[in-house]
């Protein structure tokens, strides 16, 4: 084992600093999306938010703290309309000069499930798939073109390696959809797929998949009976992605790719 000299070893601040990139985060303006735009600013990096609203994305984007010279942009960007991907990634590059970190994190939901679920829209479900990689490969392309190293993110969920359990959602809402569970587990192999062909350029990818992190709207008493399938006993805040997100995204993962992390409480662990 090589015992060289550490002076030119990074420090944890340096490895966590984004100071000087600028990161590109799809459905910026949801839940999970705001904070994770808020974890990318306050590690220093230039952040476009998106959202199929231009408005409500230059609002939040208003709204990051600044570090040194990042500046902070919201666009008009729709993940599952392929033919408009492009342009929306070039307006991106014109306005912040380069996109350095893409978090695929846009998703168009579903509420019916395995029972009422029709072909239709089983189909259109998984074109949440499609535009993860659409948008992940026009960043490998433009990493590719600048001769620079770049960072793709896609979310997946517990989901996508888990089934859910039936009784959690019972007499009170529809069941977790089958579609659901299908692109996530998707996204998650995706992932693999794309790190093992990008390695050669040095674009990293890597997956984050929540566990349980129920929006404002979800019913109190599905909570209630998720709560029983947690080890640690209690739902997930979007603050607890922030790290996860920052480690993925920068040099402190910088030997991590094709991995799928997953933020939990423990749920799959049992």
């Amino acid at each position: 084992m090589s015992h060289s000299s550490n002076s030119h070893e990074p420090t944890i601040p340096q490895l966590f600093d984004l100071s000087g990139r600028v990161a590109l985060v799809t459905g910026g303006c949801g839940h999970l999306g705001s904070a994770m735009c808020r974890a990318l600013a306050e590690a220093g990096a230039s952040v476009v938010v998106t959202s199929r609203e231009a408005s409500k994305a230059q609002a939040l984007a208003e709204t990051l703290p600044r570090t040194g010279s990042a500046r902070h942009f919201g666009i008009a960007l729709d993940h599952m309309n392929p033919d408009s991907l492009s342009a929306s990634f070039q307006e991106a590059v014109s306005l912040a000069g380069a996109v350095d970190v893409v978090v695929n994190n846009g998703h168009e939901g579903l509420g019916a499930d395995w029972s009422t679920v029709t072909a239709e829209e089983f189909s259109r479900h998984l074109g949440n798939a499609t535009g993860y990689f659409l948008l992940s490969r026009l960043l490998r392309d433009h990493a590719v073109e600048r001769g620079a190293a770049a960072s793709v993110i896609l979310l997946g969920s517990m989901y996508g390696v888990v089934g859910s359990y039936p009784d959690a959602y019972e007499e009170i809402c529809s069941a977790s959809p089958v579609a659901y569970h299908a692109l996530k587990g998707g996204i998650v192999h995706m992932t693999r797929h794309l790190a093992v062909y990008w390695a050669k350029d040095r674009v990293r990818v890597n997956c984050l998949s929540p566990g349980p992190f129920p929006g404002p709207k979800a019913p109190a008493a599905m909570v209630e009976r998720l709560l029983t399938k947690s080890p640690l006993r209690r739902m997930g805040t979007p603050s607890e992605l922030k790290g996860p997100l920052v480690f993925l995204a920068s040099d402190a993962s910088s030997y991590v790719t094709g991995q799928n992390l997953i933020v939990d409480g423990g749920w799959t662990a049992w």
